[in-house]
């Protein structure tokens, strides 16, 4: 499957509210820099008109530049190379590519060769999950990584003590890339990843701690499936939603049973930890 990059030069004011919009219209993922903002969908999803829109309803307000091409598998990598960064969460963990050196001031060393730029850490969901995992218990426990995207999660919770990992995603190329980041990463082969959806775990598999960085409507149809793999005490995070949908999750995830433990939000998008009780 290819990709659209969509490429956004517009005052860096306007960065947030367009990625929101664009995040309505299909856009998975975005990377922003000084200059642009480069935002990427599935081909198969991706409609000009809705960008036209978009982009014309800030265009009487601000200039904005934009353009977008295709991308293939074959020339990925030389895109975010050209303006992919590392990421630092909390003083704590750095996720960096192949091409950038390590910096033992960092704890957790987090080493990525993305395919494309899901869980990269530069979208605030990504980001607002590794730093709640650094404050829950990991150590011992089976773990779950609902669309993996880049195994980034999975990989900071073996980092952070998991002893067994499941992760899986829908996107081949997502499944490609994260057995490729786990074995950079020193995880064990007994972490597993597939491609499919929650209804393809194990009815008997059970874990201590969830992460579903997803979206509204997955979160939303799916909260009831991740509850009947949660073991008592265990911790479900989830995120991928912005702040105005926060009350939906928490409803979801009260009428199953779970209880809210805490919230935060970064730039409009939030997340929210539950625990079984």
């Amino acid at each position: 499957m290819n990709y659209i990059e969509l490429e956004i030069q517009a005052d860096s004011d306007f960065s947030e509210i367009l990625m929101a919009e664009l995040g309505e219209a299909g856009f998975e993922s975005f990377v922003e820099t000084d200059e642009r903002l480069l935002a990427y969908i599935p081909e198969t999803d991706f409609e000009e008109t809705k960008i036209t829109e978009i982009i014309g309803r800030y265009q009487e307000i601000t200039p904005i530049v934009s353009s977008w091409k295709s991308l293939e598998r074959k020339n990925w990598n030389e895109e975010w190379e050209k303006s992919y960064d590392p990421i630092e969460v909390n003083n704590q963990v750095r996720v960096r590519a192949t091409f950038h050196e390590p910096n033992p001031d960092f704890r957790y060393d987090l080493l990525i060769q993305p395919k494309m730029s899901f869980g990269t850490g530069h979208h605030e969901t990504t980001w607002l999950v590794m730093n709640e995992q650094l404050s829950l218990p990991h150590e011992g426990l089976s773990v779950m990584d609902v669309g993996c995207g880049t195994g980034i999660l999975a990989i900071l919770a073996h980092k952070l003590g998991a002893t067994d990992i499941l992760g899986f995603d829908i996107d081949e190329w997502a499944v490609e890339n994260t057995l490729e980041n786990f074995a950079m990463n020193g995880l064990p082969e007994e972490a597993k990843v597939f491609q499919g959806t929650i209804d393809g775990v194990a009815t008997e598999l059970m874990f201590g701690g969830i992460l579903a960085n997803i979206n509204r409507n997955i979160l939303l149809a799916e909260i009831s499936k991740y509850n009947a793999h949660l073991k008592p005490g265990g911790w479900l995070v989830t995120s991928g939603f912005y702040e105005t949908d926060q009350a939906d999750i928490e409803r979801c995830a009260e009428e199953n049973g779970l209880k809210k433990v805490r919230s935060n939000t970064r730039n409009q998008w939030a997340t929210v930890v539950f625990q079984k009780i």
